[in-house]
């Protein structure tokens, strides 16, 4: 159930950052919601028109210019993106963190930023199986820490040798294995 969960989350997303359903995406000036997904299929099909219609009413009551359709995105996928998009950002991040783990009066202060992530990370794992009432496999923090370490490694494997096509299938990889953790 912790997939149900993953899939039924629904957030404000720009068009940009994810993939609609279909080949075309939005226009770039339209907002849209996104509905959050997992790689597997499941009830996230139930009631397809639900979406379409409250965007049909947002445009109606309040003249903004929305997409007339969804589109789905993973929150792995979401933040995959900004490693796409912010190689930079990270690269700096990835070299702070050597950087510090190198010096030792540095050093807690990373511990501290790592410490606040894999909460954060932690929060999201319960969130998910106290709403649909998911019995976790592992401790949440098991399983946010084995996501954290494959985003990790996802990431330096793109800032050292890219290769999107395999990277998209590590991270479905990766997705896959934490829900089968769950």
């Amino acid at each position: 159930m912790l997939r149900a969960a993953l899939l039924a989350g629904l957030l404000v997303a720009s068009p940009a950052l994810a993939q609609g359903p279909s080949s075309a995406a939005p226009p770039a000036a339209l907002m849209t919601i996104g509905r959050l997904h997992y790689d597997g299929g499941g009830d996230w099909y139930a009631n397809p028109s639900s979406l379409p219609n409250l965007l049909g009413a947002i445009r109606t009551r309040t003249g903004l210019q929305v997409s007339s359709r969804e589109t789905v995105v993973t929150l792995a996928e979401a933040l995959w993106r900004t490693v796409l998009e912010q190689p930079a950002s990270h690269q700096l991040l990835t070299e702070l963190s050597m950087f510090a783990l190198r010096t030792p009066h540095l050093k807690e202060a990373l511990q501290s930023h790592y410490s606040e992530v894999l909460a954060a990370t932690t929060k999201l794992v319960d969130q998910a199986a106290e709403r649909t009432g998911h019995q976790l496999g592992q401790p949440a923090e098991t399983i946010a820490r084995f996501f954290l370490a494959g985003f990790d490694g996802l990431t330096m494997q793109h800032l050292s040798l890219p290769d999107e096509e395999a990277e998209r299938v590590c991270l479905r990889a990766l997705i896959s294995a934490v829900l089968a953790m769950a």
